[in-house]
């Protein structure tokens, strides 16, 4: 295979070629990182299909000129819904790692989620961002420690550094049974490491009784709760979003601690397997919070058709995972900015050819033979 005059291979006309190409560049190591899901890979698999099986029922010689893609997500007016989903240890997939991601995502108006467990630090992922004029959002995610003060010292590092949202990880107390990690005997190279969680010290193992779980009795014992969210966001002067909510209950609740925001996630598939795919999981959620709180939705994402059926299943936005990682893997920034401008191209498309001029027009007449 060739290259192109932008530095990228010949031949990548969609999402799938770059991950095909991917494979050829990153070791088994990474691949079984960040492609592999939970146990049989259900929900991995899931999260692509459901998408796909979601038909569009569009709407002709309805008038187009002057559509564009803009949405507006806490209190900004974006170029387009497509933000990066947080995932660690980007320096896996090239040497630019995070600092790649966020120039591309900061040139093509994508938001960016840094991940706590981010191979850059968050204030250099920061200093890229934050001087692109039309950049996206740029957020930080979070799992809350077991230590509260090293916590709150990590969001004071956020505010400082202009992030200017929170996204608590609420749907991973533990990690999920990863057999494709465990077959490939997955570790961190050296130089790679949570760079943002420097200082942090685990706490100490409990004393167990004979007959105690290791998980149930020792690590569970600091898994964050309703009150933890209520106490996060008593610490900074961000709007704070829960992402990992699946059940309609989850939604109303976090509804009522006042949080910012919502993100419908099963964590790629990287948790529980067999969880519904999140396409199947939005509307519901949806329904449950109305118009009191931005959603957005991750999990699957391959074609600006997805992205549409998103924003007509009730979000306001999506986040993109693997296919970034894939991009970047391939060409560092210029493979990342692909990956985004291929996705806007392609909702451009699918807005025309559906008959939206503008995302408010999609609704559930998109897809919905009993509307519309």
């Amino acid at each position: 295979m060739g290259t192109d005059v932008s530095g990228l291979p010949e031949g990548l006309v969609n999402l799938a070629d770059h991950e095909a190409h991917s494979a050829t560049v990153l070791d088994a190591n990474a691949q079984a990182y960040f492609n592999g899901g939970a146990a049989d890979e259900i929900t991995l698999r899931e999260n692509v299909l459901a998408w796909q099986r979601i038909p569009l029922w569009p709407r002709v010689l309805r008038p187009l000129a002057g559509g564009h893609t803009r949405v507006k997500l806490l209190g900004r007016t974006l170029a387009h819904p497509i933000l990066i989903a947080p995932m660690a240890y980007q320096r896996l997939a090239h040497p630019h790692g995070e600092l790649a991601t966020a120039l591309a995502a900061a040139v093509l108006g994508a938001g960016l989620v840094l991940s706590t467990q981010a191979s850059t630090p968050l204030e250099d992922v920061a200093q890229v961002v934050l001087g692109e004029a039309d950049r996206g959002p740029l957020w930080l995610q979070l799992y809350l420690q077991p230590d509260r003060g090293f916590t709150r010292a990590l969001v004071q590092r956020a505010e400082a550094a202009g992030y200017e949202a929170l996204v608590l990880t609420v749907d991973a107390p533990v990690n999920g049974a990863r057999d494709r990690e465990r077959r490939a005997g997955f570790t961190l190279p050296p130089g790679i490491s949570a760079v943002n969680l420097q200082g942090l010290q685990a706490p100490a193992p409990a004393a167990l009784r004979p007959g105690q779980s290791p998980l149930f009795d020792d690590l569970l014992t600091h898994a964050p709760s309703w009150d933890d969210v209520i106490w996060l966001r008593e610490q900074t002067r961000l709007p704070v979003l829960l992402k990992g909510i699946t059940h309609p209950a989850d939604a109303k609740q976090a509804l009522a601690c006042g949080v910012a925001g919502l993100i419908v996630s099963n964590h790629g598939g990287r948790t529980l397997d067999t969880l519904p795919a999140t396409a199947t999981l939005l509307p519901a959620i949806a329904q449950a919070v109305g118009d009191a709180l931005p959603l957005l939705v991750d999990g699957g994402i391959r074609r600006g058709t997805d992205v549409l059926k998103a924003i007509a299943l009730g979000a306001t936005a999506v986040l993109v995972g693997r296919p970034v990682i894939h991009g970047l893997a391939i060409a560092g920034a210029t493979g990342v900015a692909h990956v985004i401008r291929l996705l806007r191209d392609e909702l451009e498309i699918a807005m025309a050819l559906s008959g939206c001029r503008t995302l408010d027009e999609a609704s559930a007449a998109l897809w919905s033979r009993q509307s519309g």
